[in-house]
């Protein structure tokens, strides 16, 4: 396990289109799953502590920005043979799990994720309405303990896009696990 910050990505930058599959095989098309007010897409996955800590951060922000005309989708880049714990099979049983509400789905060529400039689960991005970046940074000041948070970035993100006001300017970067790429050579 590495820890990896995510890159910084100018502010703006266009949400890329793309068709992903979810792990029961059913196409789902990014854009389209779009909110009246935004999307908010997670790069995630199964294995990671630092994406396995932030799980249920995800579902209830994932709700939170519902009941603001904002849709969540998290993608799993993680599809490499000697990560089995990420496969689509064990997505079925995380959706089922965790119960999750919005799409989870599979980057198996891993392009989306590079497109996004993605660097670690979680990596987290906003996009308001118009398919632009607004928040590309952490979900909050405490990753390893829920309990002890102070400030809810993410949250505070999604109240100023909801309320059309300017991004955060200062926005701290996520970290976690760097993305198993597939020509990353693990022995």
């Amino acid at each position: 396990m590495s820890l990896v910050e995510s890159k910084e990505i100018p502010l703006g930058e266009k949400l890329p289109e793309f068709t992903l599959k979810d792990p029961y095989n059913k196409e789902v098309e990014i854009s389209k799953e779009m909110g009246e007010n935004g999307l908010l897409v997670v790069i995630t996955c199964n294995h990671c502590p630092y994406a396995i800590a932030v799980w249920n951060r995800v579902k209830e922000i994932a709700n939170f920005a519902k009941k603001l005309g904002i849709n969540t989708v998290a993608v799993n880049p993680n599809i490499h043979p000697n990560y089995p714990e990420d496969s689509p099979a064990k997505m079925r049983e995380k959706i089922e799990d965790e119960g999750l509400e919005f799409p989870y789905l599979v980057d198996e060529t891993q392009e989306f994720a590079k497109a996004l400039q993605a660097q670690c689960t979680p990596d987290i991005y906003l996009f308001d309405k118009d398919a632009k970046l607004y928040y590309h940074g952490r979900i909050d000041d405490n990753w390893q303990d829920e309990s002890k948070v102070k400030k809810e970035e993410l949250k505070d993100a999604l109240m100023l896009l909801f309320t059309g006001k300017k991004p955060p300017k200062k926005q701290y970067p996520s970290m976690g696990c760097s993305i198993k790429w597939l020509d990353t050579v693990v022995g």
